[in-house]
């Protein structure tokens, strides 16, 4: 966290406390050494604000609030009084504090956001030694290589009914802690397991047939593939660049075509598309059209180049944060505050925030993971989802030139996401009043890497939860609050955010928002009066002289494991109809209700008509008028651009031979643990669908069975100019809704009943 700037002189204050000064001010005794507040504060990772009406300083560090008066003897923190060894002193107007006072303060106790779990979850992500052991497991093995490289060390999760047991009921799990891995011995992939208490390799399993993900080092390989290549800087020299270090290389994957795009199969390739440097921060801006590189990355080297002819390169300077022009006024201070602490508490992973409790995870592949979440019902826990995260994502484009084509990025399946996470800005991605969780996990070295501020947790207003005012009476209303649970991961050009929203109403909202630099395209036209204007924006919009983005989608899928109120679970579908009049009457028509249950998993796997209300039902269960207790299934998307309904392609492209999740936004398949990826398990370059379609075909019977929900929501991306040259976040979201899983209103007794006059 950044320090906030003290002001040089406190006023009135500065004056009426500057007797509070004493060189020999004491502590247990002794002369205390006095630090400059400020320093001291920025030593702390601590925020400082001092109101001049109230004559207070407000200190924050993470979950601890602290309001101090200067020659006060205590501190409140989190609202809880705590005895200063030394007070606050002003000298001169600037404040002092103990040397000691930080860790007053800050360790003092009061601050309950953070418990020690006494009872280590199973679904705990490994630690750092524990990746360390799977690593020195594996090279004591016998089978480890120097060069092999990891796409995953993730936990291996022990059976779902013991995790249940051990959430709801504290129940030790039976199962061994073990880790899974999967490596990459050049094109080869290899996967398997290792116990971490026996430290045995348990399983090591070559895959055939699959390309593994691409890796962090593999950026660094393309950039020096396209640095070394004569033919590349040919190329390069024909668009008037002859200096190939000003050139930054994108590696990209290059989908499947059945061999028409001219590559072999077998290889480990990458495609690249480059931009120019030109020294204004934003190479995006001046991208390297129509030339396209091949690099095979076990060769290390260029094996091919696609060239469609010479675009000039847009070099109008285009900085993406603002530089280039005057700055606007700042905002006046906005000031979220939680005097008395947080109504949260986080136990290791786990989080319980008034009736919610849930566990914590980040998958170097998919990212926030959120398991075990239960609604506290009147003193029961009430099983609700048992495992959600992101399943998988694809951001396809619909230009077919050179440099376009095969774009159609897995951005999770190919590139993983969780490696990806991008550390939360305190204050500027997350609220003031946010805390942050770490995370770690394995680098592609097998060393474990701690991202910081993976996660951010925080509450927020969220508008009235309910109000009525009967006439004459006192009026009844409840405040909304939310707890989120944020994510962000950075994919290239694209940044990508997930906050999971917790409301006290048993809703659960899914939100992803699109943000950062749109992938753009260098054209002829400067202005759409040029002839060259109908052409060049044939497939998307000309947002600056040169520059067009091109449209494309941003699919976002959302495995969710939901057992409402149980495993055995159903699809259920109601249909608002219009019936005839039979009861007599001036009325011809009525409003009425149609229920059916769907039966297979092909037949759960559908497009989203919002006219249709979906439920995930347990019939077994039912609230206090006989209705069975259920969850709403609602995939809409939402922001500026629209719906995707669906894949913008035609039905004899490849893409839909590889992906089938992405065209239809529900599917309800029976709970398979090793079904986990709408895409597959190793989609990149993959022929077929070995994902949803594949987990789909054998059209098992869902009910009454423990199934597995995934949502696809998302949108068609037309580019705006108010998008360039940075996109504000463009927000699409899903919603999972109790539906007669309560017997009535959940949040009633959130405001007292006022009392009669």
């Amino acid at each position: 966290m950044t320090t906030r700037s003290l002001p040089l002189a406190l006023s009135a204050v500065a004056l009426a406390a500057a007797a509070l000064w004493s060189p020999q001010a004491l502590a247990h005794g002794a002369a205390a050494k006095m630090v400059p507040l400020k320093k001291a504060a920025k030593d702390f990772n601590a925020t400082v604000q001092w109101d001049s009406y109230a004559q207070v300083f407000t200190l924050s560090r993470n979950s601890t609030l602290v309001r101090v008066k200067p020659g006060a003897k205590t501190a409140q923190v989190n609202g809880a009084p705590l005895r200063l060894g030394v007070p606050v002193v002003l000298r001169k107007g600037t404040p002092y504090v103990a040397a000691d006072f930080f860790q007053q303060v800050f360790q003092s106790g009061l601050d309950k956001t953070f418990v020690v779990e006494r009872k280590p979850n199973p679904l705990n992500p490994l630690t750092a030694d524990e990746i360390q052991a799977t690593l020195e497991v594996l090279k004591a093995s016998g089978q480890f290589k120097p060069g092999h490289r990891f796409t995953e060390i993730v936990l291996k999760a022990p059976p779902k009914d013991q995790v249940w047991a051990h959430a709801l009921e504290g129940m030790p799990v039976q199962a061994p802690r073990q880790a899974a891995f999967v490596i990459l011995d050049g094109r080869k992939l290899i996967e398997g397991t290792v116990d971490l208490a026996s430290k045995k390799l348990l399983q090591w399993q070559p895959v055939e047939g699959a390309h593994g993900m691409v890796l962090i080092d593999d950026f660094g390989a393309v950039q020096a593939a396209i640095e070394a290549s004569p033919e590349y800087a040919k190329a390069l020299a024909q668009r008037g660049i002859n200096d190939v270090k000003k050139v930054v290389a994108t590696p990209l994957t290059v989908g499947y075509f059945d061999g028409k795009d001219g590559l072999q199969q077998q290889a480990r390739l990458l495609k690249v598309v480059s931009y120019l440097d030109v020294g204004d921060n934003n190479y995006w801006a001046h991208p390297i059209e129509n030339l396209v590189a091949v690099v095979d990355l076990e060769q290390k080297k260029v094996i091919k180049i696609e060239d469609a002819g010479v675009i000039p390169v847009p070099m109008k300077p285009t900085p993406y944060d603002g530089s280039d022009r005057k700055a606007s006024a700042p905002h006046k201070p906005l000031h979220i505050t939680e005097p008395e602490g947080k109504n949260y508490t986080i136990s290791g992973n786990t989080l319980t925030w008034r009736n919610w409790a849930f566990h914590i995870g980040l998958n170097s592949r998919t990212g926030l993971t959120l398991s075990t979440v239960t609604y506290n019902d009147k003193g029961t826990p009430r099983k609700v989802l048992y495992e959600g995260t992101l399943g998988g994502m694809i951001v396809p484009y619909g230009d077919p030139d050179v440099g376009w084509y095969f774009k159609a990025y897995l951005d999770s399946g190919e590139y993983g996401m969780g490696t990806l996470t991008s550390p939360i800005e305190a204050g500027k991605d997350a609220p003031q009043n946010a805390v942050y969780l770490d995370a770690t996990i394995a680098d592609f070295t097998g060393a474990p890497m701690t991202i910081p501020n993976a996660i951010a947790v925080f509450e927020r207003y969220a508008g009235p939860e309910y109000k009525h005012q009967e006439m004459g009476k006192p009026n009844i209303s409840a405040e909304r609050r939310e707890l989120v649970v944020r994510w962000i991961s950075t994919v290239g050009n694209y940044d990508y955010m997930f906050d999971w929203v917790f409301a006290e109403n048993g809703t659960i909202g899914i939100n992803a928002g699109a943000t950062g630099i749109e992938a753009v395209k260098g054209v002829k036209s400067r202005t759409m009066a040029d002839p060259s204007a109908a052409e060049d924006t044939k497939y998307g919009t000309l947002l600056d002289h040169n520059i067009v983005g091109t449209t494309h989608q941003h699919i976002y899928n959302f495995r969710l494991d939901l057992d409402v109120d149980g495993e055995q679970n159903s699809l259920t579908e109601v249909d608002p109809v219009v019936a005839p009049n039979t009861a007599g009457g001036p009325r011809t028509s009525t409003m009425q209700t149609t229920l059916r249950t769907v039966a297979t998993e092909k037949q759960a796997a559908q497009k989203f008509d919002p006219s249709t209300i979906r439920l995930l039902s347990n019939g077994s269960k039912t609230n206090k008028v006989g209705n069975p207790v259920s969850y709403q299934l609602i995939p809409y998307a939402g922001g500026t651009h629209p719906v995707a309904k669906g894949a913008n392609f035609g039905k004899d492209e490849w893409i839909y031979n590889r992906l089938n999740f992405m065209d239809k936004q529900i599917w309800v398949t029976r709970y398979n643990e090793d079904e986990k990826f709408p895409e597959g398990k190793f989609p990149n370059r993959s022929s077929k669908d070995t994902g949803l379609g594949q987990f789909s075909a054998d059209d098992q019977a869902i009910v009454n069975a423990d199934n597995v929900v995934w949502l696809t929501t998302g949108t068609t991306h037309v580019a705006r100019a108010e998008e360039w040259p940075i996109m504000p976040t463009e927000w699409v979201n899903v919603l999972l809704k109790p539906w007669n899983f309560f017997s009535e209103t959940p949040t009633l007794g959130l405001v007292p009943t006022p009392k009669a006059k």
